[in-house]
């Protein structure tokens, strides 16, 4: 097609280019995984900050989900690495263009980078003072944001970060389709809209979501106010810990990632526009 390309053409690109992924230097591939995980917190970061003063849950949301594509915007257009996104190199290894070894070494590389990348970024936010707002109130925010995720059951958690990713895959494959900027930001904009907008789990934005809030949970003024604006309890806060954070949001939730990208969207949309043999 002229102005785009089909998605038959969208998934044999992408499931050639998983070659030159997958032969990509360590250090470089890591490199550019810190950029997304740093990219996906800034989306996060600012995505609080105009949603955190919003009394109203589906305006909140769906003010933060303005924001938020940013951060894939800059993914896409700046060629960084996102672990969510590579789950499609399972199309690579459908195709036989990589083999099962080099598309797990490539997403355990990627998930490690991203997770560095936020972790630099959430402590840059944290130092900066930008939590200050609102008197304490974004602080406050943040800690009652990663509270919700990191108090999710299991079952959850997996279900929501098989949705997410869903959509996430999509704009991947749709940003393939558009072959001009314009194209590739519209399409990257509304789908994770629409992933923000219905409160599905991330793992890469839970990186620093999650974190900001255990860092935040540090500052007693921060803290106080959760308690204050929130009716948080100190028993209740003590279920916020690295702990939690892991077992009950990052596991499920990449697992749920990974089953959403690969066998929801993937494998089936290489499936059903393959080529007749």
């Amino acid at each position: 097609m002229e102005g785009f390309l089909s998605v038959k053409e969208a998934t044999k690109s992408y499931a050639q280019g998983c070659k030159a992924k997958a032969a990509t230097p360590i250090g470089k591939l890591f490199g550019k995984a810190m950029l997304a995980g740093m990219m996906i917190g800034m989306g996060a970061a600012a995505s609080s900050v105009a949603a955190h003063s919003v009394a109203n849950v589906g305006l909140a949301r769906l003010t933060a989900a303005v924001v938020f594509p940013v951060g894939l915007m800059m993914v896409i257009l700046l060629g960084a690495e996102l672990f969510t996104g590579d789950c499609l190199m399972a199309l690579g290894v459908a195709e036989k263009h990589i083999s099962v070894a080099d598309c797990i070494r490539v997403l355990v590389l990627v998930f490690l980078g991203n997770f560095a990348g936020a972790l630099i970024f959430t402590a840059l936010v944290y130092c900066s003072g930008q939590l200050d707002y609102s008197a304490g109130g974004l602080g406050a925010y943040t800690i009652k944001v990663a509270y919700g995720k990191a108090t999710l059951p299991f079952g959850k958690a997996f279900t929501s970060g098989i949705l997410c990713n869903i959509l996430v895959c999509a704009a991947v494959l749709m940003a393939i389709c558009a072959k001009d900027i314009s194209g590739k930001l519209l399409v990257s904009f509304f789908v994770i809209m629409l992933f923000v907008t219905a409160g599905f789990e991330h793992c890469v934005a839970n990186m620093y979501y999650i974190t900001a809030g255990l860092f935040c949970k540090m500052n007693p003024d921060y803290v106080n106010k959760a308690m204050e604006l929130y009716g948080y309890t100190e028993a209740q806060l003590s279920q916020l810990s690295w702990g939690s954070f892991l077992v009950k949001n990052l596991i499920p939730v990449t697992l749920g990632n990974i089953v959403g990208g690969i066998c929801c969207i993937g494998l089936p949309l290489l499936y059903l526009n393959r080529e007749k043999k």
